[in-house]
């Protein structure tokens, strides 16, 4: 059999391959969205959740999923960026940085499990933050970092290595130049990669079960005192998330319409999530275009 014929015979599985897998995901997704987009509705995405009676929302879980992940970026953001910067410019080849480097790969490799059990243990209990968003936003910190570090990297290494000297030539510091012309040229990649790590985020239950806790208490949207107990800004009360939410209305749901509630909030979930990844593709061309003149 010639080189050709089995070329063609390995692009055909893998093409036919490739769309099983559409096809599967696809029929998924049209699965949940045909269930759950007829539940939707603003009554049922800012009213409270019922325990026993019909006609519950998921108002409050959906304010705590976006709450959550503004804290989550807010601590993620800086710390990857800045872990990139210094294992692109800064880090010196060796040993150290190799581990450095096989740290990350672990982690993002850990289960969510294994990472809400740690949230769990230290966070909770050692450090006394308890069931709370802060908790949640710091287990999930460990899920974006080592996303966020290679983000950046790839992003810092797509800079061409003639703009980097031409800025040094003229005068410029390392940092400035980082600053000034790396990073710029670098953000669509480092944008599209940090909306692609909130999309995640916002899907994400195994972990915040043992750190933001399967309960949210009452919530006064009144009140925005970020020291108030009902305040829905305080960031160290136990929050119920979106995706939390779903798993415990199929796990133990005790109203006549949980299948409903349980089907319109997965609909929304998987929304949400779909905008997240569609608007990173819109804005990384965005930015691409503004900062490269590309077409």
């Amino acid at each position: 059999m010639s080189a050709k014929t089995v070329d063609k015979i390995a692009t055909a599985v893998i093409i036919a391959l490739a769309g099983l897998i559409v096809l599967i995901m696809a029929g998924l997704l049209g699965f949940i969205l045909v269930r759950g987009l007829g539940h939707i509705s603003f009554d049922f995405l800012t009213s409270p959740p019922e325990t026993i009676k019909e006609g519950g929302g998921i108002g409050p879980q959906l304010f705590n999923s976006l709450f959550l992940l503004v804290l989550t970026m807010m601590i993620t953001i800086p710390l990857g960026i800045g872990a990139g910067v210094y294992m692109s410019e800064y880090a010196k080849p060796g040993k150290i940085t190799d581990f450095i480097r096989l740290i990350v790969e672990v982690l993002s490799s850990f289960p969510s499990i294994v990472v809400g059990l740690f949230g769990l243990l230290v966070l909770v209990n050692l450090f006394g933050f308890g069931f709370s968003l802060f908790s949640g936003a710091l287990a999930l910190t460990i899920f974006n970092l080592p996303l966020m570090v290679r983000i950046t990297e790839q992003g810092l290494a797509s800079v061409p290595q003639a703009q980097k000297e031409a800025s040094l030539a003229l005068g410029l510091s390392k940092w400035k130049t980082i600053q000034s012309v790396m990073l710029p040229i670098a953000m669509p990649i480092i944008l599209t990669g940090t909306i692609l790590a909130a999309g995640r985020v916002f899907g994400e239950a195994a972990a915040l079960l043992f750190t933001a806790g399967m309960s949210s208490p009452r919530l006064d949207f009144s009140n925005w005192n970020p020291l108030s107990p009902t305040s829905p800004l305080n960031p160290f009360r136990p929050a119920e998330t979106l995706a939390v939410h779903i798993w415990k209305i199929n796990s133990e749901g005790l109203a006549p319409d949980a299948p409903e509630i349980a089907a319109g909030a997965s609909a929304v979930l998987i929304l949400t999530v779909l905008v997240f990844n569609l608007l990173a593709r819109w804005l990384g061309r965005v930015m691409l275009k503004k900062f490269t003149a590309t077409k």
